[in-house]
C-alpha cells in the first residue's frame, strides 16, 4: 500500500467513481440528472480532498485499489473545507437535494459514536480487477494502520453483498439505517 500523492488524484478519483457508479448511498445523495457520472466523479473529488487534509489516501502497489481514510477527530472547518462543502452542495448534490443530504447526514452522525477512529469512507477496485484479492489485500493493509494507531474503523456500506467480506475481516453491523435502501453501520476494533 502507497500513500496517495497529488498527481494520484485523478487515478484515485477514477477508481472511485467507477466503483461507486450504481451504489446505493452515493446514488441517493447526488443530483440524477444527464451529468450524474460527473456529479458522483465531483463527489470523489470532494472526498480525496477531505480525506488528503483531515485523513489520508491510500492506494494498492498495482494502483488499481484505493481508500480514503478520515480522521474525524482531526476534522476542523477552515475556508478550504467550507468552500468544498459548497462546491458539493452546487456540483454534486444539487440546490434541491440539500436538505435531503443533510437530514441523511444528520442521522448518520447520530448513530456514529463520537471517539477516536479511522473511517473508512471510501474504498474502491477497478472493476476490470475485482474479485481478484487486490481489495482484500488492500483492506488487510488498512486494518494494520488502524491496529499501529490503536483505532477502530467505522465504515458504512449499502450494498449487502459486501457484508460477509467486510465480516471475514473482522467488522461487525453495529445498527443500520433505513432510507430508500438500508445503509450498515459496521466497526473493528483494534487487535490487542
Amino acid at each position: 500500500m502507497i500513500k496517495a500523492r497529488i498527481d494520484d488524484k485523478a487515478r484515485v478519483v477514477d477508481l472511485l467513481t467507477q466503483s461507486f457508479n450504481d451504489n446505493q448511498s452515493v446514488n441517493y445523495i447526488v443530483k440524477q440528472d444527464n451529468k450524474r457520472v460527473d456529479r458522483i466523479r465531483f463527489l470523489m473529488e470532494y472526498s480525496y480532498e477531505v480525506c488528503s487534509m483531515f485523513g489520508e489516501v491510500w492506494l494498492s502497489d498495482d494502483r488499481k485499489a484505493c481508500a480514503l481514510l478520515l480522521y474525524p477527530q482531526l476534522k476542523r472547518t477552515t475556508l478550504k473545507s467550507i468552500w468544498l462543502d459548497i462546491g458539493l452542495m452546487f456540483q454534486s448534490i444539487g440546490l434541491d437535494g440539500i436538505q435531503k443530504a443533510l437530514n441523511r447526514e444528520t442521522q448518520i452522525k447520530g448513530l456514529q459514536p463520537k471517539i477516536e477512529m479511522t473511517y473508512l469512507w471510501f474504498v474502491g477496485v477497478d472493476p476490470a480487477h475485482q474479485h481478484s484479492g487486490i481489495g482484500s489485500k488492500l483492506l488487510n493493509e488498512i486494518i494494520s494502520e488502524a491496529n499501529s494507531k490503536k483505532l477502530p474503523i467505522y465504515l458504512e456500506t449499502s450494498t449487502i453483498q459486501n457484508l460477509p467480506w467486510y465480516q471475514r475481516f473482522g467488522f461487525e453491523v453495529y445498527d443500520q439505517l433505513e432510507l430508500t435502501y438500508t445503509l450498515f453501520f459496521l466497526k473493528r476494533e483494534p487487535d490487542k
